[in-house]
């Protein structure tokens, strides 16, 4: 009995062996297979980030295997910088080792800012990992995310005041060391920090929709103040001001207007909310760890400018609602001190992903951080607050004037009484009192009303017949209305180009009536000046004013002009991120519904390139009639392609989702190509332009899979995540797909790790979730892209620190992969093929205005075909360049407008505005202009000198020779053209070595010598080769008068006499001026004259030649 028990005891220990390091090669694991011999941990890292710190990293490998160590840092602006990588590779399989890695981090990361030592980073993050796979022959070094095994520590961060300075160890310049002398003495004195926060000072629009403003406060520099502030976390002292003008009501129970979020996600202090019913409710954490409400019971209004004060004091709340100078106050005290710590998470102004916004608009907000007792927050800026109040009062004038009209023609059988009753205007009514007092008026509308809105009238009475058949809604009329003011944008009297008054009223009314492509025309228009005069004012009001009404090109619109500060707009990036993240949802739900008639793929035809619109094919042409033809032979290729170009509507074809789903059934039944079978089971499963059908539409899936489809792959996790409901072979085939690089199957992962549905990992991890969403947005994924951005513009992720510029980058290129905005591109291009060049500006404009690049270069060209002026040219082409990837065309336009004015401004002027040229050009050949090659190489020859940057592109430095950089300039300009082609640059480059080398020819006397005997022998060629002519034509002359007296038919005597006296007198005048033996001399002469000058010419030429080569 006791050898079985010693038996069972040893069966559960050698058990439990193995189990554990079973699952301890589960934990250490992050991704791929793995063997039990494979190993790696940290054995020492350092708490803290220091210079010269050892990381002890243990590993163990089942086969050569390559490893690495990285330390990645985050700042205020950038994310995830690798400041220091060590790699090494281990050729002992199966043998644990311990690798010391000494780490060398920057200046900028290691130590503070001193006057020697200014650039500096303000950490926030740094992450320490490591990561192991196998060596694989001919692959490059294994990135942490492709490795098979790899771990991370996060170490701490010591404030940016306590790091440790640098020695000096080297001799100081003699200016250095004078300015220390000057400066060393100095009484430091820190920054200017203001308590008071302009959290808004420019208006921002509010849908009603998850979308707002972030703001991130950081802790004081000054350490007195960060004591006070962390001392006011348990006792609070602080205030906020805020205006809002109000649309509509709340649509949900309750909307936001600022709201705290911690860094658990959660709410703090403070929450300032409003209800459905219009009232205010505020919201606090408390210092026991509770949260306390309480509600202030007041209605506001719609349609006014409204302040509200929030005081916080300890345990005590003050609200004050001002409008229309009359304020309402609400007290409340909580049981407990508010829990208030402003540098925890984030503020919103607006939505968020937790709850909705108002519908309307903010005005200024002001922060008091430590409290006031009296708030001083104007509304400002006056004017465009006041102009955008009355717009709205307007708007709302001209609706009930056209909800009366349609609601009079509705009921009335007799169009012509409503022209007849019209109410007279006062003076006139007052006059009549005497005469016919027993009439009055009792329509709706007055005189003076009607007069106002004098283009609206006209176009209701002309259209009454429609309008009481219930063709033309409100809807249809706001639609007509702006269609109507397109048409009749530009008077007939083309030279003066502005927008008609009519089109403008016109356009106004569409705008009321809710459409608000209208208010972005109306907004381009006052700020380009295409409205008679530019109007910055106006500008903003409708801008703001399209944005509200949820308009994607005015959202778009918004977002650009903070983005980069242009019209007037404040640069404000996370004003920007507000406006581009509401455009990037509706462009995840709008990628859905591409198929729909009024979206298609954005397809960038540059109309000033011929060969763009060369590369336009429509059903009747020669290339769609081939695909056809190839299509209905049989051919899986064609097929395919047709019902891609019918179904997406590209390369100018109409959109025909009947037709497309027809050729896409016809490839794919093929069973040839898998990307075919993809295509058409995925409508098969969402039922577009086919008949649902889940059987059939799985078995296409898993076939296509099978022949190699990643995208087929993602379909399979698709189908059993969301039909199936089968989650662990969803994840599988989620991964198989990231794996292989598809980027929706990166997302559908990301989805997973967010929502914790995976049965293998039941649990929600946002860090894994973000990394899926990041990988996904750089393949352009439109649904990944913005939950990348959101993380990167609040910066609620641990390790991740706020990027909002890289949000806003991103989220700009998804817009304007918006299948809306493609639509109006193609009725742009369709407009201006048909020869319709103002419809066709027009809507280049709408699409410029929201920031596309393409849209921008198209509406300058047409700005220069259509007369608009310069000014209209550059302001397009400047918002071109703008973008992070400007086309080079407009950058070479630039460029030749600052160089066209620096020739006639004043010397300083011409100075800056040629260096601006220089970079436009040098951007321009950066991006692989040959043209830009060129202008670069003609102004280096003029004298202007390249930044660096361009110059360490091509190789070169500021030392070099300005005929050495212009050479290597137009050598990379050569090469980038067909080697076959003669063009400008290679002809430029030939007379630049030939003046190169005839230089060098004039340093040397035997070399000068016999470029003057090469010229000289030209001289002698161009006199000899004439002589030698006239002198062959003397000599035959006297033959051929004799051959022609000999052979001559007997005719009259006198000619046969005049002939002879003739041939005898021209032969007896050359005998005499020239012998045979001087003929002879002269000839040799000549004939050795001609030989020594093609002697000196061929060598003068193989000289040439050596010198070029």
């Amino acid at each position: 009995m006791s050898r079985f028990n010693i038996f069972i005891v040893g069966f559960l220990l050698t058990s439990s062996s193995l189990m554990g390091r079973c699952v301890l090669q589960a934990i250490l694991s992050h991704g791929g297979e793995t063997s039990p011999d494979n190993l790696i941990r940290f054995d020492r890292v350092p708490d803290k980030v220091a210079d010269g710190s050892v990381v002890r990293v243990r590993f163990q490998c089942s086969r050569p295997c390559q490893l690495a160590v990285e330390v990645l840092v985050s700042t205020l602006r950038k994310t995830d910088l690798v400041v220091f990588r060590r790699k090494w590779i281990n050729s002992s399989p199966r043998v644990s080792r311990t690798q010391h890695v000494v780490l060398r981090l920057p200046r900028s990361i290691s130590h503070h800012h001193d006057f020697f030592s200014w650039n500096i980073s303000d950490t926030q993050n740094v992450t320490v990992r490591a990561w192991l796979d196998y060596l694989k022959r001919g692959s490059e070094m294994t990135t942490y995310q492709d490795s098979m095994l790899r771990i991370y520590k996060t170490l701490q961060v010591t404030r940016l005041s306590n790091w440790p300075g640098e020695l000096q160890t080297g001799c100081r310049s003699w200016p250095t060391q004078l300015m220390w002398s000057l400066r060393r003495n100095k009484i430091h004195q820190c920054p200017h920090e203001p308590d008071v926060i302009d959290m808004l000072k420019f208006p921002l629009a509010s849908t009603g929709e998850h979308f707002g403003v972030v703001r991130r406060f950081q802790p004081f520099i000054n350490r007195g103040l960060e004591r006070a502030r962390l001392h006011a976390v348990m006792q609070p002292r602080v205030a906020l001001s805020v205006w809002i003008y109000l649309l509509k009501v709340c649509h949900e129970e309750l909307c936001g207007i600022i709201h705290h979020v911690d860094g658990k996600n959660l709410y703090d202090s403070v929450l300032i909310q409003l209800t459905d019913t219009g009232h205010i409710i505020i919201q606090a954490r408390l210092t026991t760890g509770g949260d306390g409400a309480f509600h202030a019971s007041v209605a506001l209004p719609l349609w006014k400018w409204i302040r509200l004060d929030c005081f916080i004091l300890d345990s005590k709340v003050r609200l004050n609602a001002t409008w229309d100078d009359e304020t309402h106050t609400f007290e409340y005290e909580f049981p407990d001190s508010i829990h208030y710590d402003d540098t925890d998470g984030y503020f919103m102004i607006g939505g968020s992903k937790y709850v909705p916004g108002i519908h309307g608009y903010f005005g200024p907000i002001k922060y008091y951080r430590f409290g006031t007792k009296e708030i001083k927050n104007q509304l400002q800026p006056k004017s465009i607050l006041q102009e955008l109040e009355k717009a709205h009062m307007e708007c709302r004038e001209i609706r009930a004037f056209t909800k009366t009209f349609l609601q009079e023609v509705t009921q009335t059988l007799h169009p012509s009484q409503i022209n007849k009753d019209v109410c007279t205007p006062d003076f006139l009514s007052q006059w009549g009192q005497f005469k016919h007092s027993e009439n009055t008026c009792t329509q709706a509308w007055t005189w003076e009303t009607q007069i106002k809105h004098s283009a609206l009238l006209d176009f209701l009475q002309r259209t009454e017949d429609e309008i009481r058949t219930g063709s033309l809604d409100m809807k249809r009329l706001r639609l007509a209305l702006f269609d109507l003011a397109v048409r009749g944008v530009f008077p007939a009297d083309e030279a003066q180009m502005k927008i008609s008054s009519k089109s403008v009223a016109l356009l106004q009314v569409s705008s009321c009536l809710g459409n608000h492509r209208a208010s972005l025309l109306l907004a381009a228009a006052h700020l380009s000046g295409l409205g008679h005069s530019v109007n910055q004012v106006q500008g903003h009001v409708y801008s703001l004013i399209g944005a509200s009404g949820d308009d994607r090109f005015a959202l778009m619109h918004a977002g650009y002009k903070h983005s980069h500060g242009a019209d007037g707009f404040p640069k404000d990036l996370d004003m920007a991120y507000s406006y581009y993240s509401n455009v990037g949802e509706r462009s995840s739900i709008d990628s859905d519904q591409r198929h729909q008639n009024k979206q298609c793929m954005p397809q960038y035809i540059y109309i000033s390139n011929g060969e763009n619109l060369d590369s336009l094919i429509d059903e009747s042409s020669d290339v769609f009639q081939f695909w056809k033809f190839q299509a209905e032979r049989g051919d899986a290729e064609s097929q395919k392609r047709l019902g891609t170009v019918l179904y997406w509507g590209q390369n100018g074809v109409s959109k025909d989702i009947q037709s497309a789903v027809k050729w896409f059934e016809k490839s794919a039944m093929q069973m040839k190509d898998p990307s075919a079978m993809y295509d058409y089971s995925i409508l098969l499963m969402k039922g577009q332009g086919v008949k649902r059908n889940y059987t059939r539409g799985f078995q296409l899936l898993k076939k296509a899979a099978e022949m190699g489809s990643i995208s087929a792959l993602n379909g399979l996790g698709w189908y059993h995540g969301i039909v199936l409901e089968d989650h662990k072979n969803a994840v599988r085939y989620f991964e198989q797909a990231a794996l292989n690089g598809s980027d929706d199957g990166m997302f559908n992962l990301g989805v997973y790790h967010l929502n914790g549905k995976n049965p293998d990992k039941p649990w929600r991890n946002e860090s894994a979730a973000f990394q899926q969403f990041l990988n996904a947005s750089r393949l352009g994924h439109v649904a990944a892209s913005v939950e990348a951005a959101w993380y990167l513009s609040t910066g609620s992720l641990g390790g991740l620190s706020q990027d909002v510029e890289r949000a806003v980058i991103m989220l700009k290129r998804v817009c304007e992969q918006n299948g809306h905005l493609g639509f109006m591109i193609r009725e742009a291009l369709q407009a201006y093929l048909q020869g319709s060049w103002q419809e066709s500006f027009v809507k280049y404009v709408l699409a410029a205005e929201s920031g596309l690049a393409l849209a921008q270069s198209n509406a300058a060209h047409l700005c220069e075909e259509l007369n608009l002026g310069y000014d209209c040219q550059w302001r397009y082409h400047n918002y071109s360049i703008l973008n992070s990837d400007p086309h080079p065309s407009a950058l070479l336009k630039m460029g030749d407008y600052y160089y066209n004015r620096s020739s006639w401004s004043t010397r300083e002027d011409s100075l800056s505005l040629a260096e601006q040229a220089v970079s436009m050009y040098s951007r321009a050949a950066l991006a692989g202009s040959p043209q830009g090659m060129y202008n670069l190489a003609v102004l280096v020859q003029q004298g202007h000198v390249l930044p660096p940057s361009i110059l360490h592109s091509f190789g070169l430095s500021s030392h070099d020779e300005p005929d050495s950089v212009t050479e290597k300039m137009l050598k990379r300009c050569a090469e980038t053209v067909d080697d076959e082609a003669v063009t400008p640059c290679s002809l430029a480059l030939l007379g630049l070595q030939m003046g190169k080398a005839l230089r060098k020819m004039t340093q040397n006397r035997a070399q000068l010598l016999l470029a003057y005997a090469s010229l000289l022998s030209i001289l002698v060629i161009a006199v000899v080769v004439p002589l030698q002519g006239c002198l062959g034509g003397i000599r035959r002359a006297p033959e051929l008068i004799r051959r022609t007296s000999a052979g001559g038919l007997h005719g009259d005597e006198l000619n046969r006499e005049e002939g002879g006296m003739v041939g005898r007198t021209y032969g007896t005048a050359v005998n005499l001026w020239l012998s045979m033996n001087g003929e002879q001399r002269l000839q040799q002469t000549s004939d050795v004259a001609v030989t020594l000058s093609g002697v000196c010419l061929c060598a003068l030429g193989i000289l040439l030649l050596c010198h070029l080569l």
